[in-house]
């Protein structure tokens, strides 16, 4: 195909460059494939000529005519394609079929743990001790720690209000709250910190969320990752991380680390105030006589 920078980005510009030379075995073929991208990353020509109705060798000659060596250079694009996360391929799908292609070789346990490895590697880099301890200083000097997170981050907004409650902290899982919501937040304050969490990208919740901090002179913290980084207004603190490559597993390990981080320097810096409220809740348990189902 020549050089790398001369292959196209997305599918769709591929077709339109070389429309006039595709036949009616190739449409059919291109119909199949736009169709189901995902899956036509995956397959073999011949897989994919038996789904069109064409000739078997139908699906090289399209290669050919698009500018690839065969059908399998052809495939190695889509592949990069959706592993890049490009137009074609940009849906929850399309990134768990990227991290299937990636997990062909190695197996998919080992592609995971590789990709998580990765990124927690790049945290090293990225974060710092300073960092933390701003988001640690922040939860300890505040009233009331209101958490706040949607789709995939909810579950590590629940998991924080959690461990900052038994850690003797005042701390309201917003989003578990939805059928008050406003009620949740009627009490935002000046003496308040809004923790902000945000993967992927911030839903407008998160920001009319965070204008009402704004207003009510509310601290703002947020821990997102880097498609998610943009807020509006900027908060007090931000922490903006990757959660891995385009293809790979997007770690929720990654922003749980670091929120760990942070209560663990929270536990360093109040004068034994987590230390004790978790050694009385564990005291609280043992004697409590509540069943352990509900513990």
């Amino acid at each position: 195909m020549g050089t790398q920078n001369e292959i196209p980005q997305l599918l769709v510009d591929l077709i339109s460059r070389n429309s006039a030379r595709l036949t009616e075995a190739d449409t059919r073929l291109l119909d199949v494939l736009m169709q189901d991208p995902l899956r036509a990353a995956m397959e073999n020509g011949k897989a994919v000529s038996f789904r069109a109705g064409v000739h078997p060798a139908s699906a090289v000659r399209l290669a050919r005519r698009l500018g690839f060596k065969g059908y399998p250079e052809f495939r190695s694009f889509l592949q990069t394609n959706l592993m890049e996360g490009g137009g074609d391929f940009e849906s929850p799908a399309a990134r768990m079929a990227a991290r299937l292609v990636r997990a062909e070789e190695g197996g998919v346990l080992a592609s995971v743990l590789d990709s998580e490895i990765a990124a927690l590697q790049q945290v090293r880099n990225s974060v710092s001790d300073i960092d933390i301890r701003a988001f640690s200083e922040s939860l300890r000097d505040c009233r009331r720690v209101y958490v706040f997170g949607r789709g995939h981050s909810a579950a590590l907004s629940s998991l924080i209000a959690l461990r900052l409650n038994r850690s003797g902290y005042d701390a309201v899982d917003v989003g578990s709250q939805m059928h008050q919501f406003p009620e949740a937040l009627t009490a935002l304050s000046a003496d308040d910190v809004l923790w902000l969490l945000a993967f992927r990208r911030a839903s407008p919740l998160i920001h009319q969320v965070r204008e009402i901090a704004a207003r009510r002179g509310t601290k703002t913290l947020a821990l997102t990752d880097l498609r998610g980084a943009r807020i509006d207004p900027a908060p007090y603190r931000q922490i903006s991380v990757s959660r891995g490559e385009a293809g790979e597993s997007q770690s929720l390990v990654v922003p749980m680390t670091i929120a760990n981080a942070v209560i663990l320097d929270l536990a360093a810096i109040d004068d034994g105030r987590s230390l004790r409220a978790l050694a009385a809740f564990k005291a609280f348990r043992a004697t409590s006589g509540l069943s352990q189902a509900l513990l």
